[in-house]
């Protein structure tokens, strides 16, 4: 499988080189020359098949010759070392439970898979490579996790002072060996321009291989495909018409899911739950996509003012803005409405989500308004005890710690504070 840059200026790319490098030259994102949908057969099946084999079979034709079958299986096999379980709550609304993994995010798919991934690639590369990603939240523990004691591989990653949780904090500042977190006095989207300006700056690529961990980075991205699949696997038999509600802030996730529908997983529709930050949700109402600065949120893994990923959805559908339409929905909600979801799932379906989730939820119940004949699926991207602080107060309740979150809560975090690009261009390449 070769990649093309979606600003179609940069020269084709191998599998190999759109992982390594993660930005193409010209700036753009890589999308694949082809998709090739599964046979029917595939998903006639698809309740016989183990998890691996789903996952393996999906996004074979993304990777294969590059990482040979067998070294991809085993890959597959390390990232998928827990469950992916969906909870039914009515007659037409379930949620895919994605944060079972070690940080508890479903980022933890991604990550490990893109790890293990670079970690092939650099068994015979002399050249360090360095990963560095921007984080509202997750990504960041997610991909310490993910990348942790990976030889060849350092990893930095830049997050806002003050506007992630005290767990996420912990999980990507407490890992020490060849992670080292840098605290942002600004926003996430602050975060990510300095990320990218990194990527284009050849007074830093002359010297340094970067990478990005990013869902821009098609291997970050790719194996988000597999858990719509597995809620297919377990929903199959039981509802016609499945629509998927995604909590969306960079709108990799989302775009995950409508890549498995361009190989044939039988979607109705998608829906993007989006809070305060509504740079979708306005652009489908108005026909103007305006990236505007972030707002911050309860929900902060989704605060984000310029979703990169939404480019990718428009090559999906052809930059056609109607066909793009027929697919996809959007919504947006407040802080207090999110507020109030978390209290009607716990009250009403004793359910314990997290903001992200609420936001799902929400967004699949407004969906659920126009098309009451469907079954609305809302991913619940992160376990809620991450945002403890506005679950326990909101549900009046304690939430039972799980030990991948007692693992870091006495950890001493390790940060260092910076506020320009010129303060991450130093630490790059000075360090």
């Amino acid at each position: 499988m070769n990649y093309y840059s979606l600003n179609k200026i940069a020269p084709i790319s191998t599998f190999k080189n759109s992982v390594i490098k993660g930005l193409a030259p010209d700036k753009g994102l890589y999308f694949p020359e082809s998709i090739t949908p599964l046979p029917a057969s595939f998903f006639d099946t698809i309740e016989h098949l183990t998890n691996e084999t789903i996952a393996y079979e999906t996004i074979k034709q993304f990777v294969l010759p590059e990482i040979p079958e067998d070294d991809l299986k085993q890959i597959v096999s390390e990232t998928l070392s827990f469950d992916f379980p969906v909870v039914t709550l009515t007659n037409s609304i379930s949620t895919l439970e994605l944060f079972h993994g070690p940080t508890m995010a479903f980022k933890d798919v991604g990550a490990r898979f893109m790890a293990r991934c670079l970690g092939y690639f650099n068994k015979e590369n002399t050249q360090e490579v360095t990963v560095l990603v921007a984080t509202s939240g997750d990504t960041g523990g997610a991909v310490a996790h993910g990348f942790l004691g990976v030889k060849g591989v350092k990893v930095v990653i830049l997050y806002p002072s003050g506007k992630v949780s005290d767990i996420q904090e912990k999980q990507l500042t407490t890992l020490k060996k060849n992670i080292t977190a840098l605290e942002v006095n600004g926003t996430f989207d602050d975060c990510q321009a300095m990320v990218k300006q990194a990527f284009l700056d050849e007074s830093i690529t002359n010297h340094k291989q970067l990478t990005s961990a990013n869902s821009i980075n098609v291997a970050r991205w790719l194996p988000q495909m597999f858990y719509f699949m597995f809620a297919y696997k377990q929903l199959k038999n039981k509802h016609e018409k499945l629509v998927f509600s995604v909590p969306s802030g960079n709108f990799g996730n989302i775009c995950a899911g409508m890549m498995a529908q361009q190989l044939g997983l039988p979607v109705a529709h998608f829906v993007a739950s989006n809070n305060a930050n509504k740079v979708v949700t306005e652009y489908l109402l108005t026909k103007n996509y305006e990236p505007k600065p972030s707002v911050q949120t309860i929900s902060n893994a989704m605060d984000v003012g310029n979703p990169s990923n939404f480019v990718r959805i428009e090559a999906i559908y052809n930059n056609d803005f109607q066909y793009l339409k027929q697919h996809l929905s959007s919504y947006s909600f407040t802080d207090t409405q999110t507020i109030n979801a978390l209290k009607e799932l716990y009250n009403e379906y004793n359910y314990v989500a997290d903001p992200h989730g609420a936001v799902g939820y929400l967004g699949a119940k407004e969906y659920l308004k126009e098309r009451p004949d469907s079954h609305v699926v809302f991913l619940e991207t992160a376990h809620p005890t991450k945002f403890l602080d506005v679950v326990e107060a909101t549900i009046q309740e304690n939430v039972e710690l799980p030990e991948q979150i007692l693992k870091v809560m006495d950890k001493k975090k390790q940060s260092i504070k910076i506020s320009t690009y010129e303060e991450l261009k130093s630490f790059l390449l000075e360090h």
